[in-house]
C-alpha cells in the first residue's frame, strides 16, 4: 500500500483516453493546468481544452455553456475557490440548469497546508450537497478516481469531485469492483463502525489495523459517494456495529458526519461521533502535520475510537 501517483494524475490518464476517440470530451481550467495535473492533455488536445485563466466564474458558466452544445466538460480548479468564489455559477448554470459538467475540486481539505484558512477548503461537501442535482464525491485511491471518471464520462449530470493535492496510498487494485454511487466495505467489526471519505479512507484503514491490536474489531465503509449517501451499505455495516465514528477533512459541521448521523438516527439509532476538523482558523503546516494537529491521522483516530469505547463501557 505504498504512494503512488496522485489522484488528480488518474483523473488526467482517464481523460487523455477518452479524449482520443471522443471529441466532445473537453477540460477546462483556471490557470491552474499544473496544478490540476492537466497539463499533458492540453499539450495533446489543444483543442479540446480551454484556458479561463484566473476567472472561476467565468470557468463554471463557460463549462456549463460549453455542456449545453452536447461536450463532456471537466472543470478543474482548487476547491477553495471553486467552492466559494463560483458557487452562484455552479448553483444555477450548472445545478439547476442540470449541465454536464464535472467539478473538479483540486487540493482539497488542507492540501494547500502552510497557505492557511484562504486556501483551505473545508466547506465544500456542505456547500455541494445543498445543491438540488449535485453530486458529491471524494474518491479515495487513484484506482477508485480512475474508476469514478470513467463513469462520470458514461452520465450526464453534474458532480463535484474533490482530490489531494498529494498522493493517496492505493487502497483498491486496477480490477477493483467499482459501482457508481455504492460505498465499499473494506473491514467488517461489531465493535465500532468507521465510514470515511478521501484522504481520510486510508488514515482508517491504518487505524482499524491499530484497533485491532488492541482487542477492538472495526469495521470501514469508504463512503467516496457523500452524495448521493449510500444509505443501504450505510445501515447494513452499522446494524451490528456498536458505535459509528466518521471520518472527513472537512469542517465538523454540515459533512459527511452530519449526513450520518440523520440517516443513522432515522432508521437503527447508534451513537454516532464526528471526526473532523474543528470550527476554527486552522494551524499552518503540511497537510499531515494539521491532520496529527487535529487527532485525523491514523493514531488521532484509533485513540479517539479507544476513548469513546472506554467511556460507553
Amino acid at each position: 500500500m505504498g504512494n503512488q501517483i496522485t489522484n488528480r494524475q488518474a483523473i488526467c490518464d482517464v481523460l487523455m483516453e477518452a479524449a482520443k476517440n471522443d471529441r466532445d470530451v473537453i477540460v477546462a481550467c483556471s490557470d491552474s493546468r499544473g496544478s490540476a495535473a492537466l497539463s499533458a492533455f492540453a499539450e495533446a488536445y489543444p483543442e479540446q481544452f480551454v484556458e479561463m485563466g484566473i476567472a472561476e466564474q467565468n470557468l463554471v458558466t463557460v463549462s456549463a455553456g460549453l455542456a449545453s452544445c452536447g461536450k463532456k466538460v471537466f472543470a478543474a480548479s482548487p476547491a477553495c475557490f471553486l467552492s466559494t468564489r463560483s458557487y452562484e455559477q455552479v448553483k444555477v448554470d450548472v445545478a439547476y440548469s442540470r449541465a454536464n459538467v464535472t467539478l473538479i475540486g483540486i487540493s482539497g481539505g488542507v492540501s494547500y497546508g502552510a497557505l492557511g484558512m484562504t486556501h483551505h477548503s473545508c466547506q465544500d461537501i456542505a456547500a455541494f450537497c445543498a445543491l438540488p442535482d449535485m453530486r458529491v464525491y471524494l474518491p479515495s485511491d487513484r484506482f477508485q478516481t480512475a474508476r469514478l471518471t470513467e463513469a462520470l464520462l458514461g452520465d450526464h449530470m453534474p458532480a463535484y469531485v474533490r482530490v489531494s493535492r498529494t498522493a493517496s496510498k492505493d487502497i483498491y487494485r486496477e480490477d477493483m469492483d467499482f459501482t457508481l454511487n455504492q460505498a465499499s466495505l473494506l473491514a467488517a467489526g461489531e465493535d465500532v463502525l468507521l465510514v470515511a471519505c478521501g484522504e481520510m479512507v486510508a488514515e482508517c484503514l491504518e487505524a482499524v489495523a491499530l484497533l485491532e491490536k488492541g482487542g477492538i474489531r472495526a469495521g470501514l465503509l469508504d463512503m467516496y459517494c457523500v452524495k448521493p449517501l449510500d444509505v443501504k451499505s450505510l445501515l447494513e455495516a452499522a446494524k451490528d456495529a456498536a458505535a459509528v465514528v466518521t471520518v472527513e477533512e472537512h469542517s465538523v459541521y454540515g459533512g459527511l458526519g452530519s449526513m450520518v448521523a440523520q440517516a443513522i438516527g432515522a432508521v437503527c439509532p447508534r451513537k454516532v461521533k464526528n471526526l473532523a476538523l474543528p470550527d476554527d482558523h486552522l494551524i499552518g503546516g503540511t497537510n499531515r502535520e494539521i491532520f496529527a494537529a487535529y487527532g485525523l491521522d491514523a493514531k488521532g483516530i484509533a485513540g479517539s475510537v479507544e476513548n469513546m469505547l472506554r467511556r460507553a463501557g
